[in-house]
């Protein structure tokens, strides 16, 4: 499995560690998340990602389920 990052563009926006696609998520420089999951609607993954001013790191790797009713 190759290593996994989690980026930030230019703009503030997260982008998926998996298919580098922009997700719903926009930061800030002076934000601080700790176990955030992170939901890419382009890959259906989901990601629980650390993001401090000097750290962006995944915490645990997990995929998104589907609801059943």
């Amino acid at each position: 499995m190759p290593e996994l990052e989690v980026m930030i563009d230019t703009d503030g926006w997260v982008l998926c560690p998996y298919c580098r696609s922009k997700s719903k998520t926009k930061i800030r420089k002076d934000t601080y998340l700790k176990n955030f999951p992170l939901f890419c609607p382009k890959c259906k993954r989901e990601v629980l990602i650390d993001i401090d001013q000097s750290y962006i790191g995944l915490s645990i790797e997990r995929d998104a389920k589907t609801q059943s009713r």
